[in-house]
């Protein structure tokens, strides 16, 4: 869900996250994301994956 998260992060800088969650486990990953970094290679990379 991290990498999620910052994907869309990266792909819409302009926009709020908030994730809904169901257990206190969730926002801690989600918080982890946070200081996830990912280069323009992975960018490109995710995107690619997900087409």
């Amino acid at each position: 869900m991290s990498v999620a998260l910052r994907l869309a992060a990266a792909a819409l800088p302009n926009i709020l996250l908030i994730a809904g969650t169901k257990s206190t486990a969730h926002p801690r990953e989600n918080i982890a994301g946070v200081g996830l970094l990912l280069s323009d290679a992975d960018l490109v990379e995710l995107d690619r994956i997900g087409r």
